[in-house]
């Protein structure tokens, strides 16, 4: 192939891989040659930029659709670049996200028919206005969706794709968070603009306004804020008048307002990364899953799609609970985050004792709380890394009839997964927001001794590439 990396080329997209990347293959005379456009529908035609090129093979970031592919429909949102699909019709993302999967299982998990073991697709009960947080970024440099060109101008909104220094405005409803606030956030940005105060500067480090973080309670129809600025320029922020602008946009469905300073040049809205203030009302919301209330922070790691994550985790319970004695016994959840999971199993049977486990202390005070808001005192909680806690209670080895698993994207790293394989549980519930990973510690548990018994996909994401699997692993 004649193009090297940086240049653009023009390409029509064929297949659709895991990980949302498009596939286009080329004939030459030494066969087919492959070209992977990331957030690409099979029928579209694309500009693409090289990124990486390779013998047989190279990667593109997309630039502009030329022309949309008749799997596609028109949509009342507008496109984001976290929403690649959502002029995908539900049926053919739930179709190309399998496939997907199973081919992944097949190459990586070494699962020869990955079919046999397939238990069920669990799609999103809502495929629009499903999250429950969102962040959005500001800039001085904006990128023109109408244009397509750089432009210096007050930005707020979302990344354009590829990009870390330039924000697209996001003048109407995205389709993935609260209708009304996103259709409402032009009037909020109208408002930073003519308050003199500069938006972020992400080349140079300067600026005032950074982010502003939402969260939703879907159980009280109530929204919590997060404004995240620099100290640059602070005297001069008028924090009554921000306030009063957001009440008279959204009213009583504000349950508080955090007021977060982050100078660290890291272009992140943690609210670790500086004080913060809470500046009007709580600093919590509160939302419901299958009958257990539970009381969140800005901070707190929550599922974003609760509705679905309900879906979830009864899949996660009945695996766990199916032709399983549990009375008397003992579940291990690891990476169990605010304990959602544990929380749930071990108000379902009563003489059950469920330790959850993970590194993130906040998460961890947060589950203790919220054990004792829906008085469930058969579950014990830790902060501290997995590996090291296996480590120091050797008193658990042969004692554990399921271990829960719920690691991050990354998976599980070697050391950790060997501690849990040595505590000899009956059964392994392995969740998954990365298949990838998944799959290549299932081949590891099968040399361990452990069979899949069955797994199911949940989609906790429309219009986007991710898609979580549920696998059940006994020991032999």
């Amino acid at each position: 192939m004649k193009f090297k990396k940086g240049d653009d080329i023009e390409v029509e997209i064929h297949d659709l891989a895991f990980g949302g990347k498009g596939i286009s293959r080329i004939e030459t005379e030494e066969g087919k040659y492959v070209v992977f456009v990331i957030n690409t529908i099979p029928g579209q035609i694309v500009k693409a930029r090289v990124l990486k090129k390779r013998k047989k093979h190279a990667e593109c970031r997309l630039i502009e659709v030329l022309k949309h592919s008749e799997l596609e429909q028109e949509v009342p949102y507008q496109k984001i670049s976290g929403a690649p699909y959502i002029s995908l019709p539900i049926e053919h993302q739930i179709e190309f996200k399998k496939t997907a999967s199973l081919d992944l299982f097949r190459k990586i998990g070494d699962i020869q028919n990955p079919i046999d073991f397939f238990d069920e697709y669990i799609s999103s009960p809502s495929a629009f206005h499903y999250r429950n947080k969102m962040e959005y970024s500001f800039s001085v440099i904006r990128h023109d969706i109408q244009t397509l060109e750089e432009v210096d101008d007050f930005g707020l909104g979302f990344k354009h794709t590829g990009t870390w220094w330039k924000v697209e405005n996001l003048d109407k409803d995205s389709g993935l968070f609260d209708a009304e606030w996103e259709n409402k956030l032009h009037l909020l940005r109208q408002w930073f603009e003519v308050s003199n105060l500069p938006a972020w500067h992400p080349p140079k480090k300067t600026g005032f306004y950074r982010h502003i973080v939402v969260r939703k309670s879907f159980h009280d129809n109530q929204l919590l804020i997060n404004l995240v600025t620099s100290s640059e320029g602070l005297k001069q922020f008028d924090k009554d008048d921000f306030i009063s602008k957001v009440l008279e946009l959204h009213g009583k469905r504000i349950a508080g307002i955090i007021h977060t300073i982050n100078d660290d040049v890291a272009d992140r809205a943690k609210l670790e990364h500086g004080p913060s203030d809470i500046i009007y009302g709580q600093p919590t919301v509160t939302e419901n899953l299958l009958g257990l209330n539970f009381e969140i922070s800005m901070q707190s790691f929550f599922q974003t799609n609760p509705k679905c994550a309900e879906k979830l985790y009864q899949k996660v319970i009945d695996y766990t609970i199916e032709n399983n004695n549990l009375e008397d016994g003992v579940v291990m959840d690891l990476f169990c985050g605010t304990g959602t999971i544990g929380q749930l199993l071990a108000g379902k049977v009563n003489n059950l004792k469920v330790i959850g486990v993970d590194i993130v202390a906040s998460a961890i005070e947060n589950a203790k709380k919220n054990a004792a808001i829906n008085n469930i005192d058969n579950v014990e909680f830790y902060a501290a890394d997995v590996g090291k806690f296996l480590l120091e209670y050797p008193q658990y080895k042969n004692q554990i009839d399921t271990i829960i698993l719920d690691p991050p994207r990354a998976g599980i790293i070697p050391k950790a997964l060997q501690r849990v394989i040595e505590l000899n549980a009956k059964r392994i519930v392995y969740v998954s927001c990365n298949p990838a990973t998944q799959a290549r510690d299932a081949k590891d548990l099968k040399s361990a001794g452990y069979e899949m018994k069955k797994f199911s996909l949940v989609d906790q994401f429309p219009h986007t590439a991710h898609v979580e699997s549920i696998m059940v692993f006994e020991k032999k």
